[in-house]
């Protein structure tokens, strides 16, 4: 039998080892900063009605709340999949829908997708998923487009159209493209972004973020599949998203 090796190639958030013996222990996930002024605030507030105003109904009621705004900005580690031949999901929640479509307009013309029909990977991340987005392969961003726009129900189809949202395109040392798109939802109201234009980024690390409730958008290039159905859970940096020749079905089954 031969040795078993003792590291692997580092992925973003930690390297992974083979060590005989050692296990994974639970850790409870840090908060992203994002998030600080906002707990503060709902801390801020717990004190001044359960200890001055003594409303100690509403005290708890906003304890709670505290609790769960933290919840909401955690930003847990992730193991990343590296391979020349998958894209891996940029948010955490529900495959809400796999369908095929034009790309934007936003994305179209000279270093965007190629014309003609991309599949279209929907990822719905509700209030209670992380909202933490990372990058689908490794490469370089080259374009970033914010679109001004309303507030639907990002379940909605029509919200890719519809709602304010921000796209990306990020392009590999192959010239491999993927496309993506954060989506404001009926409760997001704000679409943050942690990269610019030209910058570097590795699979699976961190772009962006979606304050409470939206939805990631993400554009197969030609030549790959969902690796996913419809209805399937999808936690961003680890879920195989699409992958090189993978066949689907007209419901997005990989076969």
């Amino acid at each position: 039998m031969s040795e078993l090796p003792t590291e692997f190639e580092p992925v973003p958030d930690r390297p992974l080892a083979v060590v005989p013996g050692e296990s994974a222990r639970y850790r409870v996930p840090s908060m992203h900063p994002e998030g600080r002024k906002f707990v503060g605030a709902a801390g801020v507030a717990v004190l001044v009605t359960g200890f001055i105003l003594e409303w100690e109904v509403v005290a708890w009621l906003l304890f709670g709340l505290t609790i769960w705004i933290a919840a909401f900005f955690r930003d847990p580690v992730r193991v990343t999949p590296l391979g020349d031949n998958v894209i891996v999901s940029p948010a955490d929640g529900l495959i809400s829908l796999i369908t095929t479509v034009e790309p934007p307009r936003q994305l179209a013309g000279e270093g965007g997708l190629p014309p003609g029909p991309c599949t279209r990977v929907s990822v719905f991340m509700s209030v209670f998923d992380v909202h933490v987005n990372r990058s689908p392969i490794a490469g370089t961003i080259t374009r970033i487009v914010y679109v001004p726009g309303k507030f639907l129900n990002a379940d909605l189809d029509k919200a890719s159209e519809d709602n304010e949202r921000q796209y990306f395109i990020v392009e590999d040392g192959n010239g491999l493209r993927v496309a993506f798109t954060q989506i404001a939802g009926l409760v997001a109201r704000r679409i943050m972004r942690f990269v610019e234009p030209g910058a570097r980024v590795t699979v699976g690390e961190r772009i962006g973020l979606i304050r409470f409730g939206s939805r990631v958008d993400v554009f197969l290039p030609p030549g790959y599949g969902p690796a996913v159905i419809v209805g399937q859970r999808a936690i961003a940096g680890e879920t195989v998203l699409g992958r090189r020749g993978e066949l689907t079905s007209p419901r997005g089954l990989a076969q």
